[in-house]
Order: structure tokens, then sequence, then C-alpha cells
């Protein structure tokens, strides 16, 4: 089966590789683009978000882990860099753990995440994604492709892996932390519970995460809870009492209520806002 690059719809396709400088409109339009995993590499650039002085010297390589069903897209018009979009059946489901892992870098900080690349990591990376471009231009092998993808995707958990755990032991516990919100955030919504899977206590567990997120763990709950609600207005065709009761509030008004004071504004008013922004074909990050 040969990679679906020319296909004028993604709906067809399960893996879209692209230069950011020639990605077509009828790309970034396409309403099949919220079932893919999108990576984003800008190369010597400047990062598309706002980062703390002491993480950038100016422009270098980044690469933004944009999962399906984001929220909101990033402004890529004009960049440097490259595009790698797969779908999940491109993935092996019977390998549980990469399956795993592939979710885990994908969602650990829920609309996107980003990793700066030092030199030796572009480099490394560069290595894999120039056989990935190959086969998928060459149109030759499927499964060959697939298994160039494993290994680039195996390359960027070990870079991810290591951004969040080889700085100190507290940062090791923010991602720790991280990852059980992302497993039980729909059951669990006491910093306690958190606390205790990291054997740690509440206060110290907060302490760890205003260091690191200057958030505490219920705001950081919130914030997920507020994610998934954003998700589901957006991208499912439930209702807000449908997304209510689905995401475990009582009642729609307790819902707007939560919604409200977190978001600043009702849920009802947000569902129109994102209508309009999605009718408008803005292609940025709000």
């Amino acid at each position: 089966m040969a990679a679906a690059q020319h296909t004028p719809s993604l709906e067809k396709s399960l893996i879209y590789i692209r230069n950011l400088e020639n990605c077509p409109p009828a790309y970034l339009n396409d309403p099949g683009r919220k079932d893919f995993f999108e990576i984003v590499w800008l190369q010597d650039e400047l990062p598309l978000h706002a980062v703390r002085p002491e993480e950038t010297q100016g422009r270098g390589d980044w690469i933004y882990l944009i999962p399906p069903y984001r929220v909101h897209q990033l402004n890529k018009a004009g960049k440097n860099g490259i595009l790698l979009s797969f779908k999940r059946d491109f993935l092996d489901e019977a390998d549980k753990e990469f399956y795993l892992d592939i979710f885990k870098i994908f969602n650990i900080q829920g609309e996107f995440s980003c990793l700066p690349l030092t030199p030796a990591n572009a480099a490394e990376l560069a290595k894999s994604y120039q056989l990935l471009e190959e086969e998928y231009q060459s149109e030759s092998n499927f499964l060959i492709l697939k298994a160039i993808l494993r290994v680039f995707l195996l390359k960027l958990i070990r870079i991810k892996e290591h951004v969040f755990t080889s700085q100190d032991v507290n940062q090791k516990r923010v991602y720790e932390f991280m990852l059980l919100l992302e497993k039980n955030y729909q059951q669990e919504r006491n910093a306690d519970y958190y606390a205790a899977e990291l054997g740690l206590s509440a206060k110290r567990l907060n302490q760890v995460l205003k260091e690191k997120l200057d958030k505490t763990a219920m705001q950081l709950i919130h914030d997920r809870i507020i994610l998934e609600a954003k998700r589901q207005i957006i991208h499912s065709e439930n209702t807000l009492k449908e997304i209510a009761y689905e995401l475990g509030f009582t009642d729609r008004p307790y819902f707007s209520r939560f919604f409200k004071k977190q978001t600043g504004q009702a849920p009802e008013d947000f569902q129109k806002m994102a209508r309009q922004h999605i009718e408008s074909k803005f292609n940025t990050l709000v």
C-alpha cells in the first residue's frame, strides 16, 4: 500500500509529509486533520509559543507534538521546517507499550507539547527523517514506511523522556504526575489521590508543581477537565448537557458554573466562538 500524499482529501490517507513552506491550504483546511497526530519540526526558527528567557537564546530547532482532536491550531505560515502527520491506524496497536508511549508524549501537556532540540538531537532525528521522506516520496512500500516512522517516533520518545526526567528529581515528579493525571482525571479529582500515588504529601506535591509549572495540583486537574470539555464542544456531536454528564458533573448548571469560573465565559459562548473560528478557517493558536 503506497503513502497517499497525492490524495486531495485526508480521509483516505494514513500519513502526510510536507515542508511547511509547501503545505497547501487544502491540508490546513481539511476537516480530516482532527484525526491526525501532527509533528511540526521548526528548523532554525523562533518558537511558536512563549518561552521563558532561559529556555532559548534565539532561533533553533523545535518539535511540536499536537494530538488528534486538539482544540486549536498552531500558526505555521511562512515557517521553515517539516510537517509530519499520521493517523492512529498507522500505529501497531498490538505493541501496547509503544502505543501508550505515543499517547503519552503527545498528550502529556494537553493541547500540544514542545521539545527544544539540541544540535545533536536534531542531527540524529534528521537521519531517520531523511529515510522516511525518501520512502514516502517513492510510494514504494507501506511496511517499510511504517517501520521507519516507528524508529523516528522512538527517537522522539527518548528525547522527550530525557527532557522531562534529566533535569532534577522534581521534574521527574512533574512528569509522573502528568501521566497519572492523563490516565485518571475523569475519575480522580482530588489532589490527595495523586500525592499518595507519588508517595508525597499533598502539600509537597503542590510545592513541586508550583515551582515547575506555577500551578497547584487542583488547578492542573481543572485545566485538564476544561481541555476535555473544549475538545468535546468543538469536535463531538454531543449536547452541552451530554458533555457535562460525560465529564462527571451532576447537572448542566453545575458544569456551566465550573466552566465559566475556569475560563471566564459560559460554555455556550465558547461553543459559539469556536464555530465562528472554524468557519473563518483561521489557523492559529488562541
